[in-house]
């Protein structure tokens, strides 16, 4: 046991489980037992198995795939928890969904990310564990204490033990340039700019030009996340027209939509490698699709939290066992 004491507990919702087995099995923990029920009028019923009195509980759940019901179910977990007496709540969200609402920039829209944080924390949320916001000032809306993770270091180990020497790191639009640039940066790689516009909310921007010298190259787009899949694979083709060897594309968070597999597996992209943070079955047996664990850093920042160790230390070399553990954790999904 990591753990020497009783008082920590992991649970999980429904969209969390299979993440929270993997981080429950770093930390040598036991994954706690709850209960969801869905009821026939579209009810949520949550109810935990054991008791939590006095314990300092971690509960698992990202908001993702199924986004209302799974900010439900953390309301309803929290609530539960506070009121069967647990000494802290963390919620450990691995993917925060609604942190894409992050701002007013249209007349009488609602900004989705601030109402999601504070109807979290009233809930009973005592702190909060995420990885990779879609924008980092998502955590000014948390009043509570928040730990934000990077997926970098670990995407970039992993992406190491192949071959580099001629590629070139790709942003697929300005906004995310600043990220693409770290990335570059810690692999050593030159990086180029995919300039587009998104005119509506369709999901399918309109690619306009790529920033920068790849042709000859071996391309890596890099992004947080995928919804359609429409951004990658605009990038791709651009990219291919302009001449590149090859396209492989990096993700933080993988939501992929079944549509968005089909399009991929069609396209000039090679190879996707994204974390698990989202339990996405329509990625599962995709050849072009590849799986890396980060729940081996989620369990590396309860220890060190819990040991009052410095966590932001972690990420400028990650361990090799997390790395390793990450890797090995993943070809069991």
């Amino acid at each position: 046991m990591v753990f020497e004491d009783s008082n920590v507990a992991v649970f999980a919702g429904s969209g969390g489980h299979a993440f929270a087995e993997r981080m429950c099995r770093y930390i040598g923990q036991k994954l706690g037992s709850s209960q969801v029920i869905r009821f026939s009028d579209g009810n949520t019923f949550v109810r935990i198995n054991e008791s939590v009195r006095d314990r300092n509980v971690y509960f698992v759940q990202p908001i993702g795939t199924s986004p209302n019901d799974e900010f439900v179910e953390i309301l309803f977990f929290v609530d539960a928890l506070k009121r069967s007496n647990a000494l802290s709540v963390t919620l450990v969200m691995p993917y925060f969904g609604y942190a894409k609402g992050d701002k007013k920039d249209e007349p009488r829209v609602s900004i989705r990310a601030r109402v999601c944080a504070e109807s979290m924390e009233l809930a009973g949320c005592d702190r909060f564990i995420t990885m990779d916001l879609h924008s980092p000032q998502v955590q000014g809306f948390f009043k509570k204490p928040m730990d934000h993770l990077y997926a970098m270091p670990m995407l970039c180990q992993v992406i190491q033990r192949e071959d580099l020497s001629n590629t070139v790191v790709v942003s697929p639009d300005a906004g995310f340039a600043k990220q693409a640039r770290r990335y570059a940066n810690k692999l050593g790689l030159p990086v180029a700019i995919g300039d587009k516009t998104r005119f509506d909310h369709s999901e399918n921007p309109e690619l306009l030009e790529i920033l920068g010298h790849v042709e000859g190259k071996d391309a890596l787009i890099v992004d947080d996340f995928t919804t359609s899949g429409g951004t990658l694979v605009n990038v791709a083709k651009a990219l291919q027209q302009r001449g590149v060897r090859s396209i492989k594309a990096m993700l933080s968070h993988n939501i992929i939509s079944k549509a968005g597999v089909d399009l991929i597996n069609s396209s000039p992209i090679d190879e996707v490698i994204s974390t698990d943070t989202v339990y996405n079955p329509n990625v599962i047996g995709q050849p072009k699709f590849r799986m890396v664990s980060v729940a081996p850093i989620f369990g590396e920042t309860i220890i060190r939290y819990h040991n009052a160790q410095s966590i932001n230390s972690m990420f400028d070399q990650l361990p090799q066992k997390i790395v390793d553990d990450g890797i090995r954790l993943a070809e069991v999904m």
